[in-house]
């Protein structure tokens, strides 16, 4: 798994690993499989042309020796440093820095077109190399020095911080592309400020002063991004590349396939449960797509399923496990960092939202398949629950060490570095399953590598922060949104926030995509009155339903070349079958009884649950036009009424909600009936 994507068990998945994967998981398939040889390859060269953080060089020779052992290095290294290795922050991300600036050059081409088996690195990448590690390795000994002498600045020292600034744009240009181009656009803000009239303008500053702030210090590069990227970001990415390595993605989907598999629509569903559970580990949207959509969108589409509508699903189910706990795509820490509180409140405060989103989609694909008159699979495609379970269920055990030891306290470093060690030994618990030190050296080496594209990502955001803490950007920006909508419009500060931050998301990675969010929108939603939490969560949900948004429905537009649908009409259904994730937040703006803290009542928050599922399987069925039988538009206009009242926290919208929800059943199986007799 990659990225950390971020996105935290990896973004990248290369083409030899999702074949195995699908070999795997398609195995109980073999008869009139969907499956067409081409599907994964298919899969991978559109996550490719999608996304630069899965176009890497494929090395031969030494130098396929040299990189396998430079990123377990770093492995051992990072492994090292968050468990028994003393050391500062400043050394930690600089030389984490260092690492990712030397796999990057190495493995990420430096024009599109280059072509991607090689014996050796260029001459380019190797001056690249050397610029890194003079930048970055004259800060690590000349450090306290510096500081020493009071932020006194000598002339080399500026040098050196334009090496390292222009060098680490160069890494972002290669690794995370349109990323490297806004944190361009933030840069440039700090020199032609003055042409810009009105508020936002500002003097401008001299490059010796935005080098100095960007790279010496702390709000820049070896800011709050590189910081979460070289502890918790990097643990949890190896910890899912483990995860991987010991068969944990094979045994969910089979146990996906298990629960669900013969109830209609079932590959719908498989695709949904499984793409969930990958997603709480890695984060990923794109991996996600690639991976579980090669097999579940040929599926769907044999059972019966429209390819847009198996496309759209896909999308959604992969775009929905960034903001899924346990891990969130790493974004979880960030906002943890951000907020200044415990991970546990973030991870519980996420947990509810993300039930609610992925219930709905449930709920619209089994409506979907009811409406369709699709069946499931047959029960000599579906693997036996027991025996899954006796031969990989020791594989939860990880899984369930990370979440003890997350809510008795420990950090989220000592919980991940434990974590690890389980899956280890639990893999040893059957044959089957057990990682001798060859597997153990290959996961980690897929960690470092997977690290990479979601590293890359914060360093350079550590521009965009930087740039909003020059010049003031986002206390203007703030205070200029609360003029025009006024302190007391909360829901109108709010649908701007929606709106830019799915603006700024698209095309983004999550993880880099909440941080930009974050910094620019917060203070608009808690100048408005908004909790920070909620106000945090509330641009983490918009940030990354960009991957479904058009037009640059990133999600969406895989899945679609996977289901060789339409990318228009699927990125459209993606976002119907999402809307819950797009309505949600607007409810815990005011009314943060969805996102669940210990201060808040038990029975209160279990009430607001209940209602909240049967709202939005009221939104499910009002969206499809179908519950017992085909819905009238009276009885689709009701039920939508109906899912938002129940939504909303409140005894009296939820009695309105839940008498129209009870009234439509009673209809609806009545008009059922009917047709049954009639032999309709």
């Amino acid at each position: 798994m990659n990225k950390g994507s971020s996105d935290a068990a990896g973004e990248r998945v290369t083409r030899t690993e999702s074949m195995q994967h699908q070999a795997n998981f398609g195995a109980g398939f073999d008869a009139g499989s969907p499956l067409e040889p081409d599907d994964q390859a298919l899969a991978q060269a559109l996550v490719e042309e999608k996304d630069s953080e899965s176009r890497t060089r494929a090395y031969s020779g030494p130098w396929a020796t040299i990189i396998s052992a430079l990123a377990l290095l770093f492995s051992l290294f990072q492994l090292a440093a968050s468990t028994f290795w003393t050391m500062d922050a400043i050394t930690l991300r600089a030389v984490h820095i260092l690492f990712l600036l030397t796999l990057s050059f190495l493995l990420y081409p430096a024009l599109r077109r280059e072509q991607r088996q090689r014996r050796a690195p260029t001459l380019y990448d190797a001056l690249c190399i050397c610029a890194g590690l003079f930048s970055f390795g004259y800060l690590i000994l000349n450090y306290t020095n510096i500081t020493l002498r009071g932020g006194w600045f000598e002339p080399v020292d500026y040098v050196v911080a334009s090496v390292g600034l222009l060098i680490c744009f160069e890494m972002a240009r290669r690794v995370v592309g349109n990323l490297a181009a806004l944190a361009l656009v933030f840069l440039a803000y700090n020199f032609f400020g003055y042409l810009i009239p009105g508020a936002f303008g500002h003097p401008g500053y001299s490059w010796n002063r935005v080098a100095e702030h960007m790279f010496w210090g702390s709000q820049g590069l070896l800011g709050v991004g590189v910081g979460v990227s070289a502890t918790y970001i990097f643990l949890f990415v190896l910890f899912g590349a483990f995860l991987k390595h010991s068969g944990f993605s094979d045994f969910i989907n089979d146990l996906a396939l298990t629960l669900v598999g013969r109830t209609a629509g079932g590959p719908a569903k498989v695709s949904v449960i499984a793409s969930a559970l990958m997603g709480m580990i890695n984060g990923s949207a794109l991996a996600n797509v690639a991976t579980t959509g090669a097999i579940t969108i040929p599926l769907m589409k044999k059972t019966g399923y429209r390819a847009e509508f198996a496309g759209a699903v896909e999308a959604v189910a992969s775009t929905g496990g960034q903001f899924a706990p346990p891990i969130m795509g790493a974004v979880g820490f960030i906002m943890a960092e951000f907020l200044g509180v415990p991970y546990t409140t973030v991870m519980l405060a996420a947990a509810v939202p993300a039930f609610l989103y992925y219930f709905t989609l449930l709920m619209a694909v089994h409506f979907e398949a009811r409406k369709l008159g699709l069946k499931g699979l047959s029960r000599e495609h579906i693997p036996n629950a027991a025996k899954v379970l006796k031969e990989r269920g020791h594989l939860l055990l990880p899984l369930a060490a990370l979440m003890a030891l997350l809510f008795m306290g420990y950090t989220p470093l000592f919980a991940a570095a434990v974590s690890i060690a389980v899956t280890v030994a639990a893999s040893w618990l059957s044959p089957r399953t057990r990682m001798n030190l060859s597997v153990i050296m290959r996961a980690m080496e897929e960690g470092a590598r997977g690290a990479v594209g979601v590293g890359a990502a914060c360093v350079i955001i550590g521009v965009i922060i930087g740039t909003v803490s020059l010049t003031g950007l986002g206390l203007t920006f703030g205070y200029e949104i609360l003029k025009f909508v006024g302190k007391d419009q909360m829901y109108l500060g709010g649908l701007f926030v929606m709106v830019m931050s799915t603006i700024l998301g698209m095309g983004v990675p999550g993880v880099a995509a909440y941080v930009i969010v974050a910094a620019v929108a917060v203070p608009v939603l808690t100048g408005v009155g908004v909790q920070p939490l909620a106000a945090h969560m509330f641009c983490l949900f918009y940030a990354c339903l960009s991957n479904i948004t058009p037009p640059v429905a990133m999600s969406s537009y895989v899945a679609a070349g996977i289901a060789r649908s339409n990318e228009t009409k699927t990125s459209l259904i993606a976002m119907r079958l999402g809307l819950t994730g797009f309505i949600l937040p607007f409810f815990f703006l005011n009314n943060p009884l969805l996102l669940y803290s210990p201060e808040h009542s038990g029975m209160a928050t279990l009430w607001a649950f209940i209602t909240a599922a049967l709202g939005v399987s009221a939104l499910a069925a009002g969206l499809e036009g179908w519950l017992f039988t085909r819905c009238n538009p009276v009885m689709r206009a009701m039920l939508l009424a109906a899912a938002f009242l129940a939504i909303d926290p409140g005894l009296s919208t939820d009695a309105v909600g839940l008498g129209l929800i009870c009234t439509v059943c009673v209809w609806n199986r009545h008009v059922s009936r009917a047709q049954t007799l009639s032999g309709e």
